[in-house]
């Protein structure tokens, strides 16, 4: 369970302790990011310490940062704020503009739980609003009641947005702790004693500006491979580099192999020339987006035979199929897939969705107006191209 008050960064700390932490923040004033656009204010100033950034931003911020690196998240939320500028915005938008605006940036469960926080917010639901209306949690389990929402980021946001003392320990700050005290054991395997260390190293007069500093040092200097030991200020006190051997940590568990599957996809036109698409139940990665229907290929299945299949399955319909559109493949962190698209005719049964939300003919014109996960937007490209040849 999560602490129920601020992590108890050591006020007086030892020798140690309090040379790791100025020696940190002494080299973030001059190599840190802080260009960070949710990291000042909307004049571009600095906060100075304890004083309180727009906790919206850093919130949309830290949620698109749970999967993606920052420069990629950079221009998606500039993109973001300026659809959704604030709270009740957010709250009050249809899901379909929310996937839209974040259509690109993959795990589109984030966005739907951003879009659900807003509402559970703006609505005073737990948890509540101050009495002044402020919707903002001040607790890290005020931030865990929301969608999405783990120690880390919850964490994050309060010392980002408020400046409060609590600990993250995202995936570089695991990395970089690892290497400081050369621990023998996977990260993930003793959670608990990262996160004690964490907190005691934690800066409790300048947390936000401790917490970028670490964040900082694991995305520019102490990075998975070929760690730049030179420029670290914290090259003195490290077990890893006095090992000689600093990328063998943090220490990894063998991963399990990565399932592959053969997805056989239907662009089903009708003699209209329109295209069948369908939206996915509101759940998993992709739930809510639209795309081409098909499914999973059976062991010893001819391709076309998959697609037909999933279609009667899936939408109660007929198809003949024809010409290959595209093959093309596409990991996620958990499996890696190939779909291999072909064009097919429609014949009989009207569409219905039994495996999905909602099922619509849409002109190939008019596709661009739904969300699709990254690799219908490929098979959109395709297809274009095809019609206009």
């Amino acid at each position: 369970m999560p602490p129920r008050t601020p992590p108890t960064a050591t006020a007086s700390p030892s020798g140690a302790e309090a040379e790791l932490r100025s020696s940190l923040l002494d080299w973030w004033e001059s190599h840190g990011r802080h260009d960070i656009p949710w990291k000042r204010h909307p004049d571009g100033s600095r906060p100075g310490p304890g004083e309180p950034l727009d906790p919206f931003g850093v919130w949309v911020a830290e949620v698109m940062l749970q999967q993606t690196q920052l420069a990629v998240v950079l221009p998606y939320w500039h993109r973001w704020m300026a659809a959704f500028p604030d709270l009740r915005t957010l709250a009050a938008a249809s899901e379909h503009d929310v996937l839209m605006v974040w259509q690109g940036l993959g795990y589109y469960a984030r966005a739907r739980r951003l879009h659900g926080g807003a509402q559970r917010l703006v609505d005073g639901e737990p948890p509540a609003p101050s009495a002044d209306r402020d919707p903002w949690p001040r607790t890290l389990e005020g931030w865990m009641a929301l969608p999405g929402i783990g120690r880390s980021t919850g964490g994050s946001i309060l010392s980002s947005a408020f400046d409060r003392p609590f600990a993250i320990l995202d995936g570089n700050v695991q990395r970089v702790l690892a290497r400081l005290v050369a621990h023998p054991v996977a990260p993930k395997r003793q959670l608990p004693h990262f996160w004690r260390l964490s907190e005691t190293l934690l800066d409790p007069q300048r947390p936000r500006a401790f917490n970028q500093a670490l964040m900082d040092l694991g995305a520019g200097v102490c990075t998975p491979r070929q760690p730049a030991c030179g420029a670290c200020p914290w090259q003195p006190h490290c077990a890893a580099y006095a090992a000689g051997d600093p990328g063998r940590f943090p220490v990894k568990d063998t991963p399990p192999p990565v399932p592959f599957q053969v997805i056989g996809v239907g662009v089903v036109l009708d003699a209209e020339g329109r295209v069948l698409i369908d939206q996915r139940l509101p759940e998993g990665l992709l739930g809510g987006l639209w795309e081409f229907p098909g499914g999973k290929q059976e062991p010893g299945e001819a391709i076309e035979a998959t697609i037909r299949r999933e279609l009667r399955e899936e939408l109660a319909i007929e198809v003949t199929v024809g010409e290959e559109l595209i093959t093309l493949e596409h990991a996620y962190s958990h499996k890696r897939l190939r779909f291999v698209v072909h064009l097919c005719r429609w014949l009989a049964g009207e569409p219905q969705p039994l495996a999905s939300q909602e099922v619509r003919w849409v002109a190939p014109q008019e596709l661009s107006s739904y969300p699709f996960p990254a690799a219908n937007a490929r098979i959109i490209a395709a297809l274009q191209a095809r019609l206009a040849a």
